[in-house]
Formats: structure tokens, C-alpha cells, sequence
């Protein structure tokens, strides 16, 4: 299994409710659209701001982790090259500058440590 996280931060002046429905309701479906057929999970975890230990209560520095899963690297790779199509990546990157703050995109290959606390 192959795993790819992004976070990932509203642009300026998006609210969280205003990003989370745009998220939901039209990039999600973006990337269902592209990633159907080689990813086995899309996730979306959003953040919700908590009180930090100084007891301050902040923005999140990102606003949703993505969380995409492969079966292999091949697939993986296979995904990549649609999404490198030149219209596919603009229709993704025009969308994206709709939603996200770009000088916050990143995105890691994880691997991932769990422990048995049974």
C-alpha cells in the first residue's frame, strides 16, 4: 500500500465553512473523477481549531489532510501520468487556486508506525 498525504490550506479570506462546502461539493468530485480506477481510498480529514497548550485558540496552520491510497506504486505512477495530461492539469490547478493557499502545497509519501495498545 502506498500512501500520499497533502495538507493543505484555504486561500485567504475563504472561511472554513465557505472552504469545506467548495471542497466538498466541487473538488472533491475533481478528484473522484481522476482518481477512480487507480486510487482505493480518497480521505479527507479536516481540522477544526482546538486550544493550544498556552491556551490560545488559533487558525490551523492547514485546514484538511488529505489522504490519498494506492495499491502499489505502479498504479501510483500510472495515476500521475493522467494526471499530467496538460488539460487535466489545468483543470486541477485552476481549481485548486480556487480553494487552496498554493504556497502551502505540499505532499509526502508516508510510512506509517502503529503501535498495539491492547
Amino acid at each position: 500500500m502506498i500512501k500520499l498525504v497533502m495538507p493543505m490550506k484555504r486561500r485567504p479570506g475563504m472561511s472554513i465553512p465557505e472552504f469545506r462546502e467548495y471542497y466538498e461539493t466541487r473538488h472533491r468530485i475533481i478528484g473522484e473523477k481522476y482518481l477512480k480506477g487507480y486510487a482505493t481510498r480518497y480521505l479527507r480529514r479536516f481540522t477544526n481549531p482546538n486550544v493550544d497548550r498556552d491556551g490560545q485558540l488559533r487558525d490551523p496552520e492547514y485546514d484538511v489532510f488529505l489522504e490519498i491510497w494506492y495499491p502499489d506504486q505502479a498504479t501510483l505512477e500510472a495515476c500521475g501520468a493522467v494526471m499530467s495530461d496538460p488539460e487535466v492539469a489545468k483543470e486541477i490547478r485552476e481549481d485548486e487556486e480556487q480553494v487552496f493557499d498554493m504556497r502551502f502545497m505540499r505532499s509526502y509519501l508516508v510510512d506509517e508506525c502503529e503501535s498495539d495498545l491492547t
